[in-house]
């Protein structure tokens, strides 16, 4: 099982990162801008649940690695810390580049409410660069002296799921209320990307500390 300081660590970070301006919270406030909050609750909670493959494709993946070797998952640690290095410089290099557009965001004016739902669930569940944060995230929070690695990886992820569901569909209910205050404060975007980008290079060079 968890710690409450471990779930309380990742639960920090996983809602830092939820709400730093990228490809999916935007297109649910530009879903929700265009269509209405309903259409923007139905898309964002597609893309909060579409972490549970991720999840899944996780803890498959990792526990596999452990099966082999326990320093194939040492590796897998090494390797999640550099490409967590590589974003957070990404994210300070290219803060506020990313701005909300007015486009549809996920589905034409005579999409359903479920068919929202599904291409929101489906945006996120096909996107590569979702697994391979998965794969580099979720296991900078395992403590294997607690063992249960399995279980450890598999709530994680459903820790990360339900924040992203709920943080995303809140984002649909109020997306016109915030992208106005959006478009009032430019400045809010690059210092959430920086504020995303220090925890990824804190998060990457954990690894090289001692202990």
């Amino acid at each position: 099982m968890l710690a409450l300081d471990q779930t309380l660590a990742f639960l920090a970070a996983a809602v830092v990162l939820t709400l730093t301006p990228g490809p999916d919270n935007l297109m649910v406030l530009s879903t929700g801008l265009a269509r209405g909050r309903r259409a923007g609750m139905a898309f964002g909670l597609g893309c909060g649940l579409g972490c549970l493959s991720h999840t899944l494709l996780a803890v498959l993946g990792v526990s596999a690695l452990l099966a082999a070797s326990p320093l194939a998952f040492g590796l897998l640690r090494l390797l999640g810390g550099a490409y967590l290095v590589w974003m957070g410089v990404q994210a300070w290099r290219h803060a506020g580049r990313v701005t909300l557009g007015g486009g549809s965001g996920g589905g034409g004016s005579t999409a359903s409410l479920g068919q929202l739902f599904a291409k929101g669930l489906l945006a996120n569940a096909i996107n590569p660069k979702v697994v391979l944060f998965f794969l580099a995230f979720l296991p900078q929070f395992v403590r294997p002296a607690q063992g249960a690695m399995a279980l450890q990886l598999g709530l994680l992820g459903v820790v990360f799921t339900a924040q992203a569901a709920l943080l995303f569909g809140m984002l649909g209910y109020f997306s016109g209320h915030v992208g106005a205050w959006l478009t009032r404060r430019p400045e809010v975007g690059p210092r959430l990307d920086r504020l995303a980008g220090t925890l990824f290079i804190g998060l990457g060079l954990r690894l090289a500390l001692p202990g």
